[in-house]
């Protein structure tokens, strides 16, 4: 049973940061990469940040130069540090995993974890 549990999300003032943390489990096939994508009250969801098994990584442009993302092999865990958030940073924040084995490829998701930044 795969499971990926969140952690981290809340309140926060403007200019703040918090910390998220995803730690996926029960995933029997080879890691391509790891992320977080975002989604505002009536809008699509959107992506935040990846960071391939390689160690690539890939932000959006309005979280560059403020987030940064890593990750933990060996524990199948990423985390993604948010600095000077924004109250437009307010979303429900997804952690998102995506695997392989041979030409099949999966895609699985964290139930999200809310972050709020007040102004």
């Amino acid at each position: 049973q795969v499971q990926l549990v969140e952690s981290g999300g809340g309140l926060v003032q403007a200019g703040g940061s918090l910390r998220l943390s995803c730690a996926a489990s029960g995933i029997m096939f080879s890691i391509n990469a790891m992320g977080w994508y975002r989604q505002a009250p009536g809008k699509q969801r959107e992506l935040v940040a990846t960071i391939t098994s390689g160690g690539s990584t890939n932000f959006a442009d309005s979280v560059k130069g403020r987030f940064t993302i890593s990750k933990v092999n060996a524990k199948n865990t990423v985390y993604l540090q948010m600095n000077s958030l924004k109250p437009e940073d307010t979303a429900v924040y997804y952690c998102h995993v995506n695997a392989a084995w041979v030409s099949r490829k999966y895609d699985y998701w964290g139930q999200g974890t809310q972050v709020t930044v007040s102004s």
